[in-house]
């Protein structure tokens, strides 16, 4: 395998899963964690033993079981391993996995209903084992289908690949809400299972606590929440990210922006479903500068991360290069301003055109 390859489908990257056939014995969630399956030979349930991994019940009637997988970033597979670890009497003897590409977030009707191609042929598995599958196909996917023959259970699926990132985001240059580039919350409805702030930490969440969450609303309206932005930005895409809230993610969000706290708020996004333990991306086409944008989420529920890409306007931009050097420590001043051939001299002296060629 090449140092290049990723777990496609870790929920560390993203990855959920998005239906399945059955879950009787054991969560479909388990298929995708990036740790190690773990066993206690002494653990029962209701429903019988518990294992570290995906079961469903034995199958009485024809067919087979499936679980499909968004994967968290895109990519070319190289390598399907169906992990059965512990799964001794209870493992599929084979397996199968197909492969789709679908944009935005598609529901669990479209996914039913994608063009799938088989990837790895039905074949043969065994029990205990990291059953391993290669890939000769060369397209990039977003959503994989492991089917088992005919019920059973599998401890981990792991799909190994080259992450093929979706080339429409990149022209962005920064998330504007983010914590770190200066963004911040100015106003929730709710906040009584998390805090909002922790949709604008950096990185993925580790569960939903890391999220923010609102109380189930039992009146009319919706909650929402307001950001500040790090500056009056044109913004490009947002990305909502909803990992992990499986059953409390809002059905409908809607974005509004204003560039100013006395101007009116003006739709950026009208309402528009989302999708649950999803990466939700929409392109945002308002060519006005905003300071400020307004997630209203129907009718309640939330969400991990909110990123908010888009470009600082020049002034905005050389303001806060400007802001930011005063605050520097003279020497770190200095090496500032030397580093693009700078002479050393006042902040308010320098024009718009030196603060700017600071930016990266």
């Amino acid at each position: 395998m090449k140092r290049t390859d990723l777990d496609l489908a870790s929920r560390a990257l993203g990855g959920s899963v998005r239906c399945v056939s059955d879950e009787f014995f054991a969560p479909c969630e388990a298929l995708i964690q990036p740790w190690t399956p773990l066993h206690d030979k002494l653990e029962f349930g209701p429903h019988g033993k518990i294992y570290d991994g995906w079961e469903t019940r034995r199958r009485r009637t024809p067919g087979y079981d499936w679980a499909i997988v968004a994967l968290g970033v895109p990519g070319v597979l190289h390598e399907i391993i169906a992990d059965t670890a512990f799964f001794t009497g209870n493992y599929p003897p084979e397996v199968s996995v197909e492969a789709t590409w679908l944009d935005g977030s598609p529901s669990n009707e479209e996914l039913m209903a994608a063009d799938w191609v088989t990837v790895v042929p039905q074949s043969a598995a065994r029990g205990n084992m990291a059953n391993t599958y290669r890939v000769h196909n060369h397209w990039a996917f977003s959503h994989v289908r492991l089917n088992i023959f005919p019920d059973g259970g599998v401890a981990r699926l792991r799909v190994r690949g080259t992450a093929v990132p979706d080339p429409r985001v990149l022209g962005s240059r920064i998330d504007l809400a983010s914590l770190h580039n200066g963004g911040e919350i100015a106003e929730c409805s709710d906040m009584f299972y998390s805090d909002a702030r922790q949709v604008l930490y950096p990185g993925v969440a580790r569960s939903m606590s890391e999220g923010w969450e609102t109380a189930r609303r039992r009146t009319a309206g919706n909650d929402y929440l307001v950001v500040t932005l790090a500056g009056p930005a044109r913004l490009s895409y947002v990305d909502i990210d909803s990992g992990y809230f499986l059953g409390n993610a809002p059905g409908r969000v809607r974005l509004s922006g204003r560039s100013d706290e006395e101007a009116p708020w003006h739709e950026i996004l009208p309402e528009t479903r989302i999708s649950s333990d999803s990466h939700n991306r929409f392109r945002l086409t308002s060519s006005e500068t905003v300071s400020a944008v307004r997630v209203d989420v129907f009718p309640d529920g939330g969400f991990s991360r909110l990123h908010l890409m888009g470009e600082l306007a020049e002034e905005a931009l050389a303001e806060a290069i400007a802001h930011w050097l005063r605050l520097l420590p003279s020497t770190a001043y200095a090496k500032v301003l030397a580093g693009v051939g700078i002479a050393q001299a006042p902040v308010r002296t320098l024009t718009t055109e030196q603060l700017l060629g600071l930016a990266w």
